[in-house]
């Protein structure tokens, strides 16, 4: 959050000074006419703190590299719109993550130029003065409320006539029951394409998001490292996250492939459980293990917990798979593997599995070594790969939430979901560069990251680097560095 509102306020010293906000990195275009603009590291600092890492953001067809200016704060350049009476925006905060009911409220603040009604989700209604406290001067001036309920306030909320547009992070189900409405009635209006609420609804929600481990020569050191990263990205926060592995996607003639999954189950057997602390965790985590008995579990969940599951060698060409098409959110995930005769061709249709089978359009990440990449039809292939998966985060080597943590690029689904088959969402959030026409982000970084990354299952110091690390966002003063430095070192 603490970045979130640095790379704003550097977006509105820009806007002040009669220009666009400044992108840091380049801005290319590649062969078939999509412009990229690199959006991270900004700095020093951050390619100091993110070895290796870069993030750009994909803009939709029909923007141009001369022309992306045009492309950027629409808020800002409307006629008149500096004095035009505020919209209102409903922000329905989501459960499982603290910061992402404030970001989507700046976001609405800064880059719409809304006023905000911020309904904090129920399950963090301890922090809502916190919220209040760290958002005093907008809610002193009137520019935001904070407000806390459940779900009865919601839906009055997002009804009410004086509400102009919502946003809210959570499910296809919650956003399905305010757009077309609840029960059978909310079902015929879907099915009908007959809305209940006409205003417009953009929505973060779930995905099923996969993990392709691209064949290639990896060594044991590799097998070891990646294995943590596959299970710390089901592991981080119990599993509550949208970002979540949930399938892992391997090639079957890959020589490493039972080798990879045997260092996974060691990790997943060595990984404490956690509090299935999300409402309703058990009883999906239970309808998973009901309809798969052949799940490995691992760990002894102490009461109140649940194992780490994994539910191997599914068959990819199975219509029916549960495990395909509706995000678990909690402890689970799932490895499926596809034949191929190459590298390149087990690429290829990776992607199209992706596209075509699992549910959602919110994240992919994508596990290549660069010796694989050696071969100019594999390097080709993955070339291609990031740009025809249809997500709006794609990922080579580091988990997808990092783009989320870099707060740099936007984030949300893949653009062009109907409200009636809605799956991850509509429209972005964070996006400081205040980009109109985003089509999705990618992050690239090293196979093996050094030093180890504060979100392993393994780093001995993750607290250490994370409080060092909000105190270098909070103040951005070299005498912050030493501290992150050492707790990093020592992870």
């Amino acid at each position: 959050m603490l970045r979130n509102v640095r790379l704003l306020e550097a977006a509105l010293a820009d806007l002040a000074a009669g220009r666009p906000p400044e992108v840091p990195g380049p801005v290319t275009t590649r062969d078939d006419g999509q412009v990229v603009a690199r959006v991270f590291p900004r700095d020093a600092a951050d390619r100091l703190l993110f070895p290796g890492v870069t993030a750009e953001v994909w803009m939709e067809p029909g923007v141009g590299r001369h022309d992306l200016a045009r492309h950027q704060a629409a808020a800002y350049r409307e006629a008149g719109s500096a004095a035009a009476p505020g919209r209102i925006a409903l922000v329905l905060g989501g459960g499982n993550v603290t910061s992402i009911g404030p970001m989507d409220a700046l976001h609405r603040l800064f880059a719409d130029k809304h006023l905000v009604l911020y309904k904090v989700h129920p399950l963090q209604e301890p922090l809502t003065a916190a919220f209040e406290e760290a958002f005093g001067a907008f809610v002193e001036r009137g520019f935001l409320r904070v407000v806390s309920g459940g779900g009865e306030v919601g839906a009055y909320l997002a009804a009410h006539p004086e509400v102009d547009e919502v946003h809210l992070t959570g499910s296809d189900r919650t956003y399905e029951a305010i757009v077309f409405g609840a029960g059978a009635e909310g079902r015929a209006n879907r099915a009908a394409g007959r809305r209940a609420l006409a205003k417009p609804v953009t929505a973060e929600l779930g995905n099923v998001s996969p993990v392709v481990v691209v064949p290639g020569p990896w060594g044991p050191g590799d097998l070891a490292y990646q294995a943590e990263n596959v299970a710390s990205m089901l592991t981080n926060n119990a599993g509550f996250n949208c970002n979540a592995a949930r399938v892992i996607v391997t090639h079957r003639g890959w020589g490493r492939r039972e080798d990879f999954l045997a260092a996974l189950r060691r990790r997943l057997a060595a990984a404490p459980t956690r509090p299935a602390w999300y409402p309703g965790a058990a009883d999906r985590c239970g309808a998973v293990l009901a309809g798969h008995p052949e799940a490995e579990r691992f760990g002894r969940p102490a009461d109140g917990h649940l194992p780490w599951v994994l539910v191997s060698d599914l068959d990819p060409e199975a219509a029916d798979e549960g495990l395909f098409r509706e995000e678990a959110f909690c402890s689970v995930f799932a490895e499926t593997a596809l034949e191929a005769p190459s590298a390149a061709r087990f690429v290829e249709r990776a992607v199209r599995f992706c596209n075509e089978r699992l549910w959602g359009t919110l994240n992919v990440t994508l596990l290549v070594h660069p010796d694989s990449l050696r071969d100019p039809a594999t390097a080709d292939a993955l070339d291609r790969a990031v740009a025809e998966l249809r997500y709006g985060t794609v990922a080579i080597n580091h988990w997808a939430a990092v783009a989320y943590a870099t707060a740099a690029t936007p984030w949300g689904s893949f653009p062009g979901n109907p409200a009636e088959e809605i799956q991850s969402g509509a429209g972005w959030v964070h996006n400081p560069y205040l980009f109109d026409r985003p089509q999705k982000s990618v992050l690239r970084a090293p196979f093996r990251a050094r030093p180890k990354p504060p979100w392993f299952l393994s780093h001995r110091t993750a607290d250490g680097v994370n409080r060092a690390l909000t105190a270098w966002e909070g103040t951005r003063s070299p005498l912050a560095l030493p501290a992150l430095a050492w707790h990093a070192l020592r992870g």
